[in-house]
This record gives C-alpha cells, structure tokens and sequence, in this order.
C-alpha cells in the first residue's frame, strides 16, 4: 500500500497558531459561526414547537439530515475545486440571508412550519458545503507543523459555543421571541465574512507528494487517495467504528439513563458539563502543546479507555460519580477525536482534505445520527447496561484496530 505525503513545503520559522493573527482570524470567524449555529437551532426548535405538534416539530429538527448526508461527498469535491475560504463564505453568506428571511417573517406575521422546514433544508444543503470545507481551510492559513495546534484551537471554540451559544439562544427567544434568536444568529454568521475575507491564504503545492502525482479533483480521486495511504485508510475505519459507539449512547442513551435514576433534566445537564469539561481540557492540551508523541499509539490507548468509562457509565449509581466517569470520556474520548482531527489534517494532502473531511464527516455527521432511534429502542428491549456495554465494545474495537494497523500505530505529529 503506498502513502501519499502530506504536504513537504511549510514556511521557515512562523507564529505558533496561538500567535499567529491569520490563524486567530479564522478562529474568529469558526467561533462566531458555530455560536451562530447553536442560537440557530435553538430558536428552530422553539419556533417548530410553538408553530405545530411534538411529531411535525421533530420532522422539522430532523429535515436537514437528508440533504447533508446525500451531498456530503460531492461537497468535499466542490470545496476541494472552488477552494475552502470561498465555500464557507458563500455558506455562511446563504445562512446569514435565510436566518434573517425567516426572523423578519416572524416580526411581521406568524408563518407557522413552512418556512422553517424550507430553512432546515437549506440548512442541510448549506452543511453539505461547508463542513468538508471548514476542513479543508485550516492547510491553508497555516503551516503542517500548526495543524495540531489548530485542531485543539478548533475544539475549544466548538466547546466555547455550545456553552455560549445554546444560552443566548434561550435569551434570545425569552426577550424577542424566535425573530431575536434567528436575527441574532444571522448576525453572527455574517460577522464571519470580513474576517473570512482578511485571511491570508496558502498557495498549494505544485505537485502530489513524494508520488510526484498532481491530485486530481474528482471524488474518485479522493476516494483513491485515502485508500492508498497506510494512515488515512485505516483511520477512517477508526473514526467511524468510534462514532458509531459513541454518539448513540451520549445522546439517546444518556437521556434514557438519566430518567432511570431519577437525575432530571438538571443530572443530565450535569453529565454533559462532565464531559464538556473533559473534552475541552484535551483540546486545550493540543493546543497549547503543539503535538503529542507517538500520536497513533495515544490515539488507539485513550479510545481503549475512553471504551472501559462508556461501559462503566451504566452502572454508577449516583450522579456524582457519573458526573466523574463522564470527565474521563471527556478528557479521553476528547483527546482521541481531537487526535483524529490532527492526523488526519497532518497526513491528507491540502488538495483532497475537503473530499477527506467529506468521508469522515460522513459517518459522524450523516450516517451515525440514523443510529439513535436504535439506541432508543434497544435501551427499551434490554435496558441501559447491555446498550452501554456493546456501545463501549464497539469504541474499543476502534481501539483495537487501531493498534493492529501498525502505520497508524506509528503515526506521528509533525515537530
């Protein structure tokens, strides 16, 4: 199996990314978009269960999942042909326009679900485009030997707007009803742009690595590339393997085990401030350090255990203990994925990350979510510890797999 590498012509000495006002740019514009995108399905919800009954308002939460899972792949060719900066611009661009659209609508009348289910669509559409991009984008305001460090940067500012975003969004809708909480994500996205447009952009390397192949631009091509190199393949088994374990229990699950012990709504907030807390400390970790040693090895050891804490989450009693177990997962968990994210940004090549990102996204984004209603009535057949535990079996089974690829048991971060 040959290996494509990533990208050999980095810049002589540079600002560490923390440092760096390009990078700090592009942070602003990530952070205010994904602040955006929590007020914005926080008024969605709101104004879909204020608008029709519990089973319209859920087909209305769920109506992106289609389009963003059906054109994921063709996004990342799009990002990949148009470039990133220009894709997450014209998204960001679309969502600021329709948010507002659709708070002036409800300023003047009250338009009940049309227009919110044609919002989530576009939204799913819009998601398509910009997530491979947003991938891609970080190879391009920086050098290989930052793309770490960009990757803990990233976390904490997904971490910092889910604690932002979602309470704003509550305020918003308290004092001005969804036409706020739209109106204010509108702003956030456009707020984007300017910063978007002031960022100073990469030139990508002349030719296809030590291959001396020029990339190709056709999802084939993408497709090829992560199935020829002994890093990229097997690591998107992993990611996917991990996700499937993962995110149904932190939801559904989760969910489930909270009204099982009689935590409420607050345990289970809780729980989640755990993990929240957890994960962002691991980002911060990367970013403040740079790189990890022996990056592939950490990555399969903290799945591993981030397995065992799963499994044991079902079976602690009290919500002080869970609250603990959930800080593990947190921290290990958080530290694969963002180990994930790293390798995958440090040994893609620039040209395909937006088809590369597209797979990965894929899985988690697209496919995995599909998983949740199974959860749900897997907890009810068998009940929450036999869910947890294969759950936690298939997380480790990443681990496992991880361990046996010796190519991504040996990957490093770049010094």
């Amino acid at each position: 199996m040959t290996v494509t590498a990533p990208l050999t012509r980095t810049p002589a000495p540079q600002k560490p990314a923390h440092r760096d006002g390009n990078v700090l740019r592009w942070l602003g514009a990530y952070g205010a978009s994904m602040i955006g995108d929590n007020i914005y399905y926080v008024a969605l919800s709101w104004a879909a269960v204020q608008s029709g009954s519990p089973s319209q308002a859920g087909l209305v939460m769920a109506v992106s999942a289609a389009p963003r899972a059906l054109l994921m792949l063709g996004g990342g060719v799009i990002a990949d042909r148009l470039g990133p900066r220009r894709i997450v611009m014209a998204a960001d661009a679309v969502r600021s326009v329709a948010v507002l659209g659709v708070a002036g609508l409800f300023l003047a009348t009250r338009p009940g679900l049309w227009p919110l289910t044609v919002l989530g669509l576009v939204f799913g559409i819009v998601d398509a485009l910009f997530l491979p991009a947003v991938g891609a984008l970080p190879a391009r305001v920086t050098g290989r030997d930052q793309l770490a460090r960009v990757q803990g940067l990233r976390g904490l500012a997904v971490r910092l707007a889910n604690v932002v975003g979602a309470p704003l969004g509550g305020l918003g809708v308290a004092l001005g009803g969804p036409a706020a909480a739209f109106g204010a994500a509108g702003l956030l996205f456009a707020i984007s742009l300017p910063l978007l447009m002031s960022l100073r952009i990469r030139d990508l390397p002349d030719d296809g690595g030590e291959s001396g192949a020029p990339a190709g631009n056709g999802l084939a091509d993408g497709l090829r590339h992560i199935r020829r190199h002994s890093v990229l393949a097997p690591l998107v088994v992993v990611i996917a393997l991990s996700d499937l374990g993962f995110v149904g229990p932190l939801n559904v699950g989760l969910t489930l085990l909270a009204d099982q012990r009689g935590w409420g709504a607050s345990g289970m907030g809780s729980v989640l401030a755990g993990f929240g807390v957890g994960a962002g400390a691991a980002s911060l970790l990367l970013a403040v350090r740079g790189r990890v040693p022996r990056a592939g090895l950490v990555l399969a050891v903290t799945m591993g255990g981030g397995a065992v804490a799963i499994g044991a989450l079902a079976f602690v009693p009290r919500l002080a203990a869970a609250v603990a177990v959930a800080l593990v997962i947190g921290l290990l968990a958080g530290l694969s994925g963002a180990l994930c994210g790293a390798l995958t940004q440090t040994h893609a090549e620039p040209a395909y990350l937006g088809r590369v990102t597209a797979v990965t996204s894929l899985s988690s984004l697209g496919l995995v979510p599909l998983t949740m209603p199974l959860t749900g009535a897997a907890v009810g057949l068998w009940g929450t510890g036999p869910v947890f535990v294969a759950s936690a079996a298939i997380c480790a089974l990443a681990g496992v797999y991880g361990l046996c690829r010796t190519p991504l048991r040996r990957a490093e971060l770049p010094a």
